[in-house]
């Protein structure tokens, strides 16, 4: 464990990188896939049939080809640039990638959610004159986030740890500074291994219990 504790301020910044792009990402899937449950319960043909071939076809996409195409497609031929600088750039290309893969499972989170309130609720919102957007914002999307905050966290856990495809497109989070160190220090594989997962291990944990505790507290009684 020498070679995990000499170099523990790099590795306690690549750390934070991923925490950083956990956060961007997961407010942007969070956004994305709010709006495709929409698209996906609406009485819109049109718009079901976008969001069903969205969904499906991200779910079924590996995130490895999802982010080679934002890191490759998007940003080298396309020239899709957030930043003059490489590295910022790229972060932000990871974050589009993240975002747009786990809105697919952030959307069947939230559509399983939104279909445990009662059909009743919504024809009595709409007996009173309220709209389609209204009576999601204001009737069941609410109660809907309450009843998937458990599911909600798995698909966080999971985005946690699926940051660490990033690194394919440049982008210096844990699982790059992992790589590194076991380059140069092929002799500590184990300790190197074992320091790396047991910092994923401190950003999976809390959050489990969190979400396990939230969707215990939020829950809905029916």
């Amino acid at each position: 464990m020498n070679v995990v504790l000499e170099n523990l301020g790099p590795i306690l910044e690549a750390f934070w990188s991923t925490v950083l792009l956990s956060v961007a990402s997961a407010i942007g899937a969070l956004v994305l896939g709010t709006l495709l449950a929409g698209m996906r319960v609406s009485p819109v043909p049109v718009l079901r049939a976008s969001g069903t071939l969205y969904v499906n076809t991200m779910r079924n996409t590996p995130l490895t080809l999802v982010l080679l195409f934002c890191g490759l497609g998007l940003g080298n031929t396309l020239g899709l640039k957030f930043s003059e600088t490489v590295t910022v750039n790229s972060y932000w290309l990871a974050v589009v990638g993240l975002s747009a893969y786990t809105a697919s499972f952030v959307c069947e989170s939230l559509r399983a959610g939104i279909n445990t309130v009662p059909m009743g609720q919504a024809e009595a919102a709409r007996s009173v004159g309220l709209t389609f957007g209204q009576t999601m914002t204001t009737i069941i999307l609410p109660q809907a986030f309450r009843s998937v905050v458990g599911p909600l966290g798995s698909v966080l856990i999971a985005l946690i740890k699926n940051t660490t495809i990033a690194s394919l497109i440049g982008v210096a989070e844990a699982a790059a500074s992992m790589r590194t160190l076991i380059e140069f220090n092929g002799n500590a594989v184990i300790p190197i291994f074992i320091g790396f997962a047991l910092g994923f291990m401190v950003l999976t944990l809390p959050t489990g219990f969190l979400f396990g505790w939230l969707s215990k507290r939020l829950a809905v009684a029916r």
